[in-house]
């Protein structure tokens, strides 16, 4: 009987042991009221209807006293840190003023809504969701990429996870999504988590952020609620398969402007009009030097000018022809070897580096995180699996061009070196063709480091040679001396 007892009287106490609220769990976020018309500010068709009356449900907000949200009135930075706090204080203890609670006896000493203020940021500040960053600013008008700092660490991932990761790297990386948030934007990276888990999607088609502009309470009702409730969270609809195509690029895209010169003597004169001309979409220099020419000065002017166009030889330009005066006027024409065809020949190599530069796109070759000197081996390999030399070549033939390596599969060293610094540029590279007496190969910039490339001796069959790849110009020097003039002007 006694054994009885004991086993009833335990089985009681178990039983009236009281349940502890689990801590940090998004079990607490739950719609404890119903929205039933309580602002007058919030019609149904409003594009934050849904966000604001959540807010309600989840009892974050009760409006303002004249019975409005306020949805296009600004939010200081205090009270998106009031915010913040009941979230992660609903979160990590099932109630929203439980853990800023703890803080309010230290702010009986300040002043007007800082006195308000101060217990959530101190809470967040404790829970390492906040730095100091915002201190100073709480009564003032909060910048959407502050309301962004505040947000982006209130949850862990487990609670918060990066939905829309991938898709935001590769849009990002893009630069032709979120476009004016950059690694100067204040909280940059805070914004971009906010696109990673959903909880922004931006204001127009191409993401913008809009970090400088103030935060409406309509657009933090959006943010607030997203973070509580997963059904709200959004991914954007971008269509990434046009991202990457360099379609509808041009020659005169792929070289940096120069200053024109209209009487040109040093290297890095000529490198200037050259530029100039090309920039523009021409192939005319028109020149004037007040001395006067003669048939002597007339060809070193032309030669000068014919080795500056050549270091861009992906331009398809590769002879020249003057008439000038003797006082002095000048007129230079650069062609190539097509004559009559070489703008029709530009044209298709431009449009066939296009489809290349895609296609390594497409198969997951080049991707958004690839490095440049990734980049650069990977069109390096292609060349080598595409094309081979051609033994047959003469003086006048085409595979001088990058046309030929693209359309026929043939070249000799200044159509690889044209094709490779075509595709190259597409790519944002700074490059240019090094020649010397009976050769050309690429400069490069990767990575901040200055190599040389020889797409030419890399073609070994379907395979490319590495040790031409990325040498350092030391390297570089021994396979194939050149005149120090031939390089291009500092």
């Amino acid at each position: 009987m006694k054994k009885r007892i004991l086993s009833l009287f335990l089985a009681l106490s178990l039983l009236s042991v009281p349940v502890l609220a689990a801590e940090n769990s998004t079990e607490h976020f739950t719609r404890s009221k119903t929205y039933s018309g309580q602002f007058s500010d919030l019609p149904e068709n409003h594009t934050f209807y849904e966000n604001v009356a959540a807010l309600y449900e989840y009892g974050l907000s009760v409006g303002q006293a004249d019975g409005t949200y306020g949805l296009a009135r600004h939010m200081t930075v205090g009270q998106a840190v009031i915010f913040a706090g009941r979230i992660r204080s609903l979160y990590r203890t099932g109630d929203p003023e439980t853990g800023p609670a703890a803080y309010t006896a230290a702010a009986v000493g300040l002043k007007g809504a800082q006195r308000v203020y101060a217990p959530y940021l101190w809470y967040l500040q404790a829970e390492g969701v906040l730095d100091k960053a915002l201190d100073g600013c709480l009564s003032d008008t909060a910048t959407r990429a502050q309301m962004a700092h505040v947000l982006a660490n209130l949850l862990p991932e487990t609670a918060l996870p990066l939905i829309n990761d991938s898709l935001v790297t590769q849009a990002y990386a893009s630069r032709r999504r979120i476009t004016d948030v950059t690694e100067y934007t204040p909280y940059y990276q805070d914004i971009l988590r906010l696109y990673r888990c959903g909880i922004s999607i931006g204001s127009d088609e191409t993401g913008s952020f809009l970090p400088e502009a103030p935060i409406t309470r309509g657009a933090a009702a959006a943010m607030l609620t997203r973070i509580v409730d997963p059904a709200l969270r959004l991914t954007p609809s971008w269509d990434l398969s046009d991202l990457y195509s360099a379609e509808g690029a041009a020659y005169e895209d792929l070289v940096t402007a120069g200053t024109y010169t209209p009487a040109p003597e040093t290297a890095a004169e000529f490198d200037q009009a050259v530029r100039y001309m090309l920039s523009r979409g021409e192939n005319t220099l028109t020149l004037k030097y007040s001395q006067g020419l003669t048939a002597a000065t007339a060809q070193e002017t032309l030669n000068s000018a014919l080795l500056a166009v050549k270091r861009y030889c992906e331009q398809g330009y590769n002879s020249a022809s003057c008439s000038y005066s003797a006082a002095g006027t000048m007129l230079v024409q650069f062609s190539s070897i097509a004559e009559g065809k070489t703008e029709e020949y530009r044209a298709r190599a431009l449009d066939a580096a296009v489809a290349v530069h895609d296609a390594l796109w497409e198969q997951g070759v080049i991707t958004p995180r690839s490095t440049q000197r990734e980049i650069a081996w990977a069109y390096y390999q292609w060349i080598a699996a595409h094309c081979a030399y051609d033994e047959s070549e003469t003086t006048a033939s085409v595979s001088h061009l990058p046309y030929s390596l693209f359309q026929n599969g043939i070249a000799v060293c200044d159509g690889y070196t044209g094709a490779y610094n075509l595709l190259l540029k597409l790519e944002g590279i700074d490059c240019y063709a090094l020649p010397n007496a009976t050769h050309i190969w690429t400069v490069a910039v990767l990575d901040g480091e200055a190599v040389h490339i020889d797409a030419t001796w890399g073609d070994q069959g379907t395979a490319a040679a590495a040790q031409y790849f990325a040498m350092t110009p030391q390297q570089s020097y021994a396979l194939h001396p050149w005149p120090r003039s031939n390089e291009l002007p500092g």
